[in-house]
């Protein structure tokens, strides 16, 4: 181990991941120091083995469809330990392709903990051993947030959740986010009994507003339980193992297990930061420029410790651009403004652009296009499951503001999407563009006619 580099990258997730590999082709000497596990919370407790549990909560829907289709087999039974042990299997071989991709390119993996002693120093806590660098790079993330609340200690996060021994028989998922909702979706899918319980008026804070709604009500439909407008007061023990949940409704009900899924924090404590005079923004992340330098020069961060967009995909953008801009001689400022994703529910959410509440106030006219209708898997059957396309345009320059997908591969259709409205495409644009049929997509093309005008955000009659 060398005592100097040229960068030493502290956090060895997706962000920091791709700033450390390509600085080292850029020509640096890197190293990266991870105290747990190689690819971060995206790899190991988190996207990745989020899907795989998404996956397996939809099979029972996929059952019942499929005898629509002619098929008869015997009851489906499911084995939680048989999905754990495989996604373990999973997540092991994805961790050794990061520590691989990490050898490939010459960057030295230290594992222990890393603490900045200066703008040009850092420390390994375990190895009680000094590094220097010409250059710090933070990347160490965030984690969930548990409110204070008597007995929450005997709660659980998404961190616990993949490792769960049983499956229990109640859960309560506290919180209205997308980590929320995708695991109500998964446990209820894997035949828990589910209540999810948010203390607005609506879950899905922050998305267009007819896909908070028909989320919600397919969600229902299909068994969870969405308390509204309450909130956890405290919890208790009970006899029988179980946990007591005291609400502000003065309810109490008892579960199985309850999952806080209350948002996530910027991993900043014990960091050292204040050692290199590193200035925190209001929401306690690391305040950064365009070029993710902090306000010590020699400083840098990338990812969910920035709090600027928390997502894998923006993680590795401003990784990339990190690496461009210091070690390339490429100055790199990540567009944050138009971003897809997706929401790995049940329905799932396929979002780019603007909401319409968002799209109504930023401009003076805007025409909404909405779509919704059964997916064809379900029309052998009885299932009353619809999909959902909206589509927003400015009124006055065609331009494509925002689309918003709810229903079976949302996901996938919206990074096809997202490229389209990245580039600036027109309403004329997608009604250029000769549809695939039949296929659900095909409504982003063949939408006519406006459902509705707003002007000044107000709607038309």
């Amino acid at each position: 181990m060398s005592s100097h580099y040229d960068l030493v990258v502290i956090g060895a997730g997706s962000g920091g991941v791709r700033a450390a590999r390509m600085a080292s082709t850029y020509g640096a000497k890197v190293a990266i120091i991870e105290e747990y596990r190689l690819g971060g919370t995206c790899v190991i407790r988190g996207c990745v083995p989020k899907k795989l549990f998404v996956l397996a909560s939809r099979f029972p829907e996929q059952f019942d469809v499929a005898q629509s289709f002619g098929w008869s087999f015997g009851e489906p039974k499911f084995d939680w330990a048989t999905l754990l042990a495989n996604k373990n299997k999973e997540i092991d071989r994805l961790e050794n392709i990061y520590g691989n991709i990490l050898d490939g390119a010459k960057v030295e993996t230290i594992r222990d903990r890393g603490v900045v002693t200066g703008p040009n120093s850092v420390r390994l806590a375990k190895a009680q051993q000094e590094l220097t660098a010409d250059r710090i790079l933070v990347a160490t993330g965030g984690r969930p947030f548990v409110p204070n609340i008597p007995g929450a200690e005997m709660g659980i996060t998404s961190n616990e959740a993949f490792h769960l021994e049983k499956l229990p028989k109640r859960i309560l998922v506290n919180g209205g986010g997308y980590i929320a909702v995708e695991f109500a979706g998964i446990f209820a899918g894997l035949g828990v009994e589910t209540t999810l319980l948010y203390r607005g008026d609506q879950i899905l804070r922050g998305f267009d507003a007819d896909v908070r709604e028909i989320v919600a009500e397919q969600m229902k439909a299909r068994g969870v339980e969405i308390k509204l407008n309450s909130e956890i007061t405290r919890m208790d023990r009970c006899a029988s193992g179980n946990i007591d949940v005291s609400f502000s409704t003065d309810e109490v009900v008892d579960f199985g297990e309850v999952m806080f899924a209350t948002g996530r924090v910027p991993n900043i404590e014990g960091l050292g930061l204040e050692k290199a005079d590193v200035n925190l923004n209001a929401g306690r992340a690391i305040h950064v420029d365009a070029y993710s330098q902090t306000s010590c020069p020699s400083v840098y961060a990338v990812g969910d410790i920035t709090n600027r967009v928390a997502l894998t995909p923006v993680a590795i953008r401003e990784g990339a651009a990190f690496a461009e801009t210091v070690y390339n001689n490429n100055p790199t400022a990540v567009d944050h403004s138009i971003i897809p994703t997706a929401v790995f529910s049940e329905p799932e959410i396929g979002t780019v652009g603007l909401t319409e509440h968002d799209a109504g106030s930023s401009h003076a006219k805007i025409n909404v296009y909405i779509s919704t209708f059964r997916p064809m898997q379900n029309t052998l059957t009885a299932r009353p499951e619809k999909m959902m396309f909206k589509l927003i345009t400015d009124g006055e320059t065609d331009k494509v503001l925002g689309v918003h997908i709810v229903g079976p591969t949302s996901g996938e259709m919206i990074q096809m999407v997202g490229i389209a409205v990245s580039m600036g495409a027109t309403k004329a644009d997608f009604d250029r563009t000769i549809a695939v049929h039949p296929t659900a997509a095909e409504e982003l093309v063949t939408l006519k006619s406006p459902t509705y005008q707003l002007e000044n955000g107000i709607r038309l009659a």
